[in-house]
């Protein structure tokens, strides 16, 4: 585009206003609007819509039927007042958001950093191998037989076999081990879609950074990864983020098939292990979406600290 033809652009807009021009833009890039149409119609229906009535019902108590009544903030005041096991689910995913999250998002990007540098032949096997376990829907069942409560579970045959114990350990019904046994099952099948997109952006990196870097004083990899590689993925390392925000903050399926619901003690009751038990099970549909808006605003707040960490890479 000339000059001439932006400041031309920029004259005409001076003269509408703000709506004319918005929508003489649509009109000019209506094939566009036309396209992405069928993907926000459906991103409306099923993400927007539910979320702002969530936001709604969260001010009402419905039970599914009789018709919302208006209580205003009450469920909120009884959520941080008057239930303790929220508080101990609060707590809970706190724990796992603080040491699942950072922890697995760096594991990611290390693993898929590492991976880079393989052949292109042997990257292909071993990112099978790494991505694997976040798809496999029975993973818990490798977990579960190596934490058997009985003899024949592994990890208690060998500590019987050392002579470290004598007597079997019901690990995922004692609850001084279910909380550190899950932290490592959600840290084993974090490698999922956000490391393939490190493993995408690391691909994506130009060549000729890495050569104007050396040329500029550049010494070592470590200097190229922080000035040169992490610069160049911003957008994967945002989208990683993102994916390991919702991961910690939305385990709890794996937690429920190892420890059963609720788990001894509430040891490893989360955020969702609360929300599905007032929604799906007692259908207090107005209490449960005040716990499904809390826990959106807590990740929404991950999410802008962290896209504020990641503006910071790089200088």
């Amino acid at each position: 585009m000339s000059q001439k033809t932006a400041e031309k652009k920029a004259v005409a807009r001076k003269d509408m206003t703000k709506m004319q021009w918005t929508l003489k833009e649509i009109k000019r890039n209506k094939v566009a609007y036309f396209m992405i149409a069928p993907y926000m119609l459906i991103f409306t229906c099923f993400t927007v819509l539910p979320v702002v009535l969530s936001m709604f019902m969260s001010l009402t108590d419905f039970n599914m039927l009789e018709m919302p009544n208006i209580v205003w903030l009450d469920n909120y005041i009884r959520l941080f007042l008057d239930d303790d096991i929220f508080l101990i689910a609060a707590k809970n995913t706190l724990i796992f958001a603080v040491i699942v999250g950072p922890v697995s998002y760096i594991m990611s990007f290390m693993v898929a950093w590492f991976i880079n540098e393989l052949s292109p032949k042997i990257r292909a096997l071993v990112t099978l191998v790494f991505y694997a376990p976040s798809i496999s829907g029975q993973v818990y069942l490798v977990w579960a037989t190596l934490f058997s409560s009985d003899s024949y579970g592994w990890a208690n045959a060998w500590l019987m076999k050392l002579g470290i114990i004598t007597k079997e350990i019901n690990f995922f019904q004692d609850a001084k081990y279910v909380m550190p046994l899950c932290i490592v099952v959600a840290l084993w099948t974090s490698l999922g879609t956000s490391f393939l997109s490190f493993i995408a952006g690391l691909q994506g990196v130009d060549r000729a950074l890495f050569e104007a870097g050396a040329v500029d004083g550049i010494k070592n990899r470590w200097q190229e990864l922080w000035y040169i590689v992490l610069p160049s993925m911003r957008p994967q390392l945002m989208f990683g983020a993102v994916m390991a925000i919702t991961s910690s903050f939305g385990f709890g399926g794996i937690v429920t098939a190892l420890c059963g619901f609720p788990s001894v003690d509430y040891a490893a009751h989360t955020i969702m292990h609360h929300l599905d038990d007032y929604g799906s099970q007692r259908f207090e549909i107005g209490y449960s979406s005040t716990i499904a808006v809390i826990l959106f605003a807590v990740m929404i707040g991950a999410n802008m600290l962290v896209k504020k960490v990641l503006s910071k890479v790089g200088e």
